[in-house]
């Protein structure tokens, strides 16, 4: 179990690098553009992902209270850069747990507290997927505003890059 975790740790981190590559290379404006999505432009969306990772971070690591980065007046270069650091730790994070951890059952309260217990497996396997889902938005929001160049973030584009 642990190496598919290590590998979908690190597929995260990587498709998170690529798409933030491709939303720099458009102009600057384009990044708060409205757009119909989940949320209302490729800011907000990468926003929303760095506090999805950002608060399971929190919640697997026993905070007492979940922080969230609600400022988005924040720079697409510092919502890319925590997402990017987020996603690295997570990959950290991975690499050093041992086998038992992702059976490890904890108990956390979601945003709005409802108290829930789970395997931390399941939680991974959660987070890894809510982004995946995101980067398809951004695909499909880049393509709208115009970018000229749309990443290949599939599993099998990184895994194949491996070899």
């Amino acid at each position: 179990m642990k190496q598919i975790f290590k590998e979908y740790a690190s597929y995260n981190a990587w498709a998170n690098q690529k798409m933030t590559e491709a939303i720099f290379a458009l102009p600057g404006e384009t990044v708060q553009k409205t757009i119909v999505s989940s949320f209302s432009s490729l800011h907000l969306t990468l926003l929303h992902m760095w506090n999805a990772e950002s608060i399971w971070w929190q919640r697997i690591n026993l905070a007492e209270t979940i922080r969230t980065n609600d400022n988005t007046n924040s720079s697409i270069k510092e919502i890319a850069g925590g997402l990017i650091e987020q996603s690295k730790q997570w990959e950290a994070w991975v690499e050093k747990s041992t086998p038992a951890t992702f059976e490890h059952e904890f108990i956390y309260r979601n945003s709005k507290k409802e108290q829930f217990k789970q395997p931390v497996y399941q939680v991974l396997l959660h987070l890894f997927n809510h982004s995946t889902y995101h980067r398809g938005q951004l695909v499909t929001m880049l393509r709208q505003s115009g970018a000229e160049k749309i990443p290949n973030g599939d599993f099998i584009a990184f895994s194949r890059g491996k070899s």
